[in-house]
């Protein structure tokens, strides 16, 4: 029976425990979206997850709304990330770059571009920009013919990834983005072969993965979904019909493992009546299943041992504890995060939380 402080293989490396770290955007890097010198130090803090996952990470100028957030689209980007990347490994750790492009949910005040999505429609609340928030905006439906530039921007992104140093690449298909939105019938309103049926609003996901496993191989290659519940605006009338097919594709595609971002009724950062569908996807995924959401150590090594999950990803509770794999292990109390500071600049809530003695 395999616990959280297991190995556990995912794809061509070994993880040295099955605690990892969710993705969490913390506004570091440079207004270019170059990653800045303070990162290797956040990030070498934690490397005694088992798997850090990078903060959403753009893919493109177009794809990329979030104030100080970093990108992979250029050689200056790519060469800012070593540092990062050599810091992770050089702690025994091992990471890899969340690939994001933010849908509809970037402002054109940050990019210096409408926003496109599967159709136009405008996300509720308010985008982060540079001068604060302020409301989104209408997204324009994608073209047919802008297809070939998002798959061409996913290739460039994940094979400099690999320049960068990452050891893989987790795509981004969740949240209410891109991708998320053109699976979820809330969002796409398509009539062409990208609507409608769950099987075209699949179709983007696995052209996309496609594209990714042939340029770094699917060994390298992980996945990001979030099947139930409504997130930013986003939401399917019927997520069993699209997101047990999409985990099925995903498996016959042979992407190394597969995250689930699972919220429940009484979640603390997005609640939804819509049952969790990892049973079913556990049915059709064979290779590595990542839960998350609202997780104590006891139900995730409760869901490791019984077989629901292979690891659990930790997200909030990575901000304020560094060493969470340590503070587990020995059963000492865990920090609170000032979430003031969670997008904030420089060192405090980012690099000054203590380790536990």
């Amino acid at each position: 029976m395999p616990d959280l402080f297991d190995p556990i293989e995912l794809g061509d490396f070994s993880a040295k425990n099955r605690i990892f770290m969710s993705p969490l955007t913390r506004a570091r890097a440079g207004r270019d979206a170059v990653p800045t010198p303070i990162m290797a130090k956040y990030y070498a803090q934690r490397a005694e997850a088992g798997l850090i996952i990078s903060e959403a990470t753009g893919i493109s100028r177009e794809g990329l709304g979030w104030p100080y957030a970093p990108g992979i689209w250029s050689d200056e980007q790519v060469e800012a990330w070593k540092p990062i990347t050599k810091a992770v490994h050089d702690k025994g750790g091992r990471i890899v770059c969340q690939l994001w492009h933010m849908g509809r949910m970037v402002h054109s005040s940050v990019t210096g571009l409408q926003p496109v999505a599967p159709s136009a429609t405008t996300a509720p609340g308010h985008a982060h920009t540079y001068d604060g928030k302020v409301p989104y905006e209408e997204a324009r439906a994608l073209q047919l013919d802008e297809i070939p530039r998002i798959l061409a921007d996913y290739e460039t992104a994940s094979r400099n990834a690999i320049k960068a140093g990452f050891d893989g690449i987790q795509l981004h298909a969740a949240n209410g983005y891109l991708i998320d939105e053109f699976l979820k019938d809330g969002t796409n309103h398509r009539t062409d072969e990208y609507g409608g049926s769950p099987e075209n609003r699949i179709r983007l996901l696995s052209q996309v993965v496609q594209r990714i496993t042939a340029t770094i191989g699917a060994e390298k290659t992980g996945v990001r979904l979030s099947p139930n519940g409504d997130t930013q605006g986003c939401i399917d009338s019927a997520p069993e019909t699209v997101f047990v097919p999409a985990a099925a594709e995903l498996e016959r595609l042979g992407v190394a493992w597969l995250e689930l971002r699972e919220p429940g009724p009484n979640g603390t950062f997005g609640s939804t009546d819509q049952p969790k569908l990892s049973p079913e996807i556990r049915k059709v995924f064979r290779r590595p299943l990542v839960l998350n959401q609202d997780y104590t150590f006891e139900a995730a090594q409760e869901a490791v041992q019984q077989g629901q999950a292979d690891a659990i990803a930790f997200g909030r509770k990575f901000i304020a504890n560094p060493d969470l794999p340590t503070r587990f292990a020995k059963g000492l109390p865990l920090q609170a995060d000032e979430m003031a500071t969670w997008y904030s600049r420089g060192e405090h809530g980012y690099t000054d939380y203590p380790f536990a003695d």
